[in-house]
C-alpha cells in the first residue's frame, strides 16, 4: 500500500454522514425532471437482484430517491433507449452506456480465462454470436434453451456461450423481458463512439475510482474500491491522479477520500421518509453503514429461516437522516404484511408508518397488515399511525 497523503480536510461524523446522503441522491430536491435515469447516472451502478418481495431491488433504489415513479416507467427507463447495460460491478448492476469504456480492464481479464468455469462444446461460441448476428435480440430460451434440465445450474451450451460472449464484451445484456436477460450484439447496442476497449487498466481503474468517490460524496480505500469490486492495489495505484481528496472523519479509523464537489458546500435539506432495498448502495456495504449510520444491517435470505433475526428481506427505514429501524414485508394479495418490524425509538412509530403506507399505495396494496414488533410496546401505538395513515 502506497504513503497515503495527509489530510487537509477534517469532517465530523455528522458532516460525513450528510455528504454520503447527498451523494447518494437523497438530501436536497430530487431531479424529477431526469427522472430514473438521473438516478442511474448519479450512482453510477443499481445493482440487480433476482428476491422481489415488494419489488425488485432496481425498482426499490428509484423509489427511495423519487417517490412513486410508475413501475412501468421504471422499466422502461432501465431498459429502453440505449440508456444502459448490464455488467458486473459491485455485483450484477445495470449501468450507465457511458460506463461501457471504463470496464474495458474487467472484460479483457475474463477473456484472459480460456474455459471460464464451464467447458463449451466446439463452435457452441460461434453458434451464439451468428444467431444474434442475423436473429437478434434474443433470449437464452430463444437462443437453444437455457438449461440441460438438470439442476439449476445446469446450463444449456448455449447459455453458457452467451454469458461467456457477455463477459467479454462481444454480448450485452441490454434489456430483460419477463426478467429473462435479452442478448443483442454489443456492435448494435452500444454507441460507436463508446464501443472500444483503447483505455488501459489504469485509466479504467483511475476513472471508476473518481466515479466511485463522487457516488459515496466521501469513504475509505475499501468503501470506494468495493463500489464497482476494485481490488485495493488498483485503488491504491490510481487514487492520486482520480483528483479525490484526502480527508479525515471523527471517529473513522483509516484514511479516507472524498470528492472536491462534496466538498464545496454544506450540504442542506431534508429527505423522504422511506424504506431502502438491503441492496441499495447507500448501503450494501456492510462496515460502511455501522460507520456511517451505526446501524448493523444484514441480509438474511440466505440465512437459515431459524437463524435469522430482523427476516427474510429486512428493508432499513430512512428517516430524518438516519437509519430509525427495519421492517421484514411480505405481500398478500392487496395487503402489504408487515411480518417483522424492528423500530430504534419511540420517535421512528410515525416513520415507519408512513413508509409502509406509502409503499403499500405503491404496489397497489390497499392494506397494512402488522404482524410481531420487536418491542411490545410500541406495537399499538405503530397501529395506531397505521390506521391513521391509511385513513
Amino acid at each position: 500500500m502506497t504513503p497515503v497523503p495527509l489530510p487537509t480536510v477534517e469532517l465530523s461524523a455528522d458532516q460525513a454522514r450528510r455528504i454520503a446522503l447527498r451523494a447518494q441522491g437523497f438530501l436536497g430536491a430530487p431531479d424529477r425532471r431526469a427522472g430514473v435515469p438521473g438516478v442511474l447516472r448519479h450512482l453510477g451502478a443499481v445493482q440487480l437482484d433476482t428476491i422481489s418481495v415488494l419489488a425488485r431491488s432496481h425498482e426499490l433504489v428509484p423509489y427511495a430517491r423519487l417517490g412513486a415513479v410508475d413501475r412501468r416507467t421504471v422499466e422502461e427507463a432501465y431498459w429502453s433507449g440505449g440508456r444502459s447495460f448490464e455488467y458486473w460491478s459491485h455485483a450484477a448492476c445495470v449501468l450507465p452506456v457511458e460506463e461501457w469504456p471504463h470496464f474495458a480492464f474487467r472484460r479483457r481479464a475474463y477473456r484472459a480465462r480460456p474455459h471460464w468455469y464451464q467447458d463449451l462444446p466446439d463452435g457452441a461460441y460461434e453458434t451464439v454470436i451468428k444467431q444474434l448476428r442475423t436473429e437478434g435480440p434474443l433470449t437464452a430460451t430463444e437462443l437453444g434453451g437455457a438449461k440441460n434440465g438438470g439442476e439449476w445450474w445446469d446450463w444449456s451450451a448455449s447459455k453458457v456461450a452467451v454469458e461467456r460472449a457477455l463477459m467479454h464484451g462481444e454480448v450485452v445484456c441490454a434489456e430483460r423481458r419477463g426478467w429473462k436477460r435479452v442478448y443483442d450484439l454489443a456492435e448494435r447496442a452500444i454507441p460507436d463512439a463508446l464501443l472500444h476497449d483503447d483505455l488501459d487498466d489504469a485509466e479504467c481503474h483511475r476513472r471508476l475510482v473518481a466515479l466511485a468517490g463522487r457516488s459515496l460524496g466521501v469513504g475509505t480505500r475499501t468503501d470506494i474500491a468495493d463500489y464497482h469490486r476494485l481490488k485495493g492495489e488498483q485503488f491504491d495505484a490510481v487514487v492520486a491522479d482520480s483528483g479525490l481528496v484526502p480527508v479525515s472523519v471523527e471517529g473513522w479509523t483509516k484514511p479516507a477520500w472524498a470528492d472536491p464537489e462534496a466538498l464545496a458546500s454544506e450540504p442542506r435539506g431534508r429527505h423522504r421518509t422511506t424504506l431502502l432495498s438491503p441492496f441499495d448502495s447507500l448501503i450494501w456495504e456492510r462496515a460502511r453503514t455501522e460507520r456511517i449510520f451505526g446501524f448493523t444491517h444484514r441480509l438474511e435470505a440466505y440465512v437459515p429461516k431459524p437463524k435469522r433475526v430482523h427476516g427474510y428481506f429486512a428493508m432499513p427505514l430512512l428517516a430524518g437522516g438516519r437509519l430509525q429501524g427495519r421492517v421484514d414485508p411480505a405481500r398478500e394479495g392487496s395487503t402489504l404484511v408487515a411480518r417483522q418490524v424492528s423500530l430504534l425509538s419511540r420517535k421512528a412509530v410515525t416513520p415507519m408508518a408512513q413508509a409502509l403506507v406509502e409503499a403499500a399505495s405503491w404496489v397497489g396494496c390497499t392494506n397494512v397488515r402488522l404482524e410481531r414488533v420487536d418491542a411490545p410496546e410500541l406495537r399499538e401505538p405503530l397501529m395506531a399511525e397505521i390506521a391513521r395513515a391509511l385513513a
